[in-house]
């Protein structure tokens, strides 16, 4: 099984579409009901810290109105459908899954949106986009599960225009161990591929990137889980959350996930960087 079969397995194959209606009816958002990014966010956010993270990072990022954007690895479509629906921008978004590009799809539609965001089937490291085609590239919680670093940033890269930028929130090596397994992105290192901050950062400059922000996000994740575990204390479960994609596993990942931030195995990158205009 190649790496691209195995990320794919880890994400599951079911058409996820019954799925999903049925936890936002439970949710009481009925098959008629507009869907808002906050509406989604518990379930289509699927990164640490959430829909704060997506709006911290569009923030950095800088997007204009009708500007071309692309979100690698664009999972259940919830940054994608942020993006589109606050700042007027149009999106495309890609992922290895076809039952999560069929879910985002869904979602779009849900949330009426079609007109401003798509999303297909693709590879991060062989972008089927002409060169220097968008004006962002945005993603978040993608590269730990792609082996061939350097292919995924030249990709990022060569479709930006000049100028153009790449939007980062990525999960990177700490010097606290390695980390625990099961995680949200991998059940095991066999498809988890973490570099070290100053490797990643080596990694883009090596294509021509230059940075432009960076900023650990490692202490707002841990407040973050904080949150969480209150809100779970004081509240009964929510229908909505990415269990519903994930399974019942979901719950031990996302405790390993916890733990390795809180020992610094991994740390939390929200970066910036520029493909000069010249």
């Amino acid at each position: 099984m190649t790496e691209p079969d195995q990320v794919i397995r880890h994400y599951g194959l079911e058409d996820l579409r019954e799925r999903l209606a049925t936890a936002l009816r439970t949710a009481g958002l009925e098959d008629t009901t507009l869907l808002s990014p906050e509406d989604l966010a518990p379930l289509d956010q699927f990164h640490t810290r959430g829909l704060a993270a997506t709006i911290e990072l569009a923030k950095s990022v800088g997007i204009k109105r009708d500007a071309e954007v692309l979100d690698i690895g664009s999972g259940l479509g919830g940054p994608s459908r942020y993006l589109a629906a606050t700042y007027g921008c149009h999106v495309r978004g890609v992922d290895l899954s076809p039952a999560y590009v069929t879910a985002a799809t869904y979602l779009a539609e849900r949330a009426g949106l079609t007109d401003r965001v798509t999303y297909q089937c693709a590879d991060a490291v062989r972008l089927p986009f002409a060169a220097e085609h968008f004006d962002v590239a945005w993603t978040q919680h993608v590269a730990m599960n792609i082996a061939d670093r350097a292919a995924f940033y030249a990709e990022a890269f060569r479709v930006l225009r000049r100028g153009g930028r790449l939007a980062i929130y990525d999960v990177v090596q700490g010097e606290g161990g390695p980390p625990l397994f099961p995680v949200p992105w991998s059940r095991s290192p066999a498809t988890s591929f973490l570099l070290t901050a100053d490797a990643m950062q080596r990694a883009l400059e090596a294509q021509g990137f230059q940075r432009v922000t960076w900023a650990d996000k490692t202490g707002a994740s841990i407040r973050w889980f904080d949150e969480q575990q209150k809100t779970r204390s004081q509240e009964p479960p929510s229908s909505l959350g990415l269990h519903v994609v994930m399974g019942p596993e979901f719950r031990t990942m996302a405790a390993n996930l916890n733990r390795n931030v809180r020992e610094r195995r991994i740390t939390i990158v929200e970066a910036v960087f520029e493909r000069p205009a010249a």
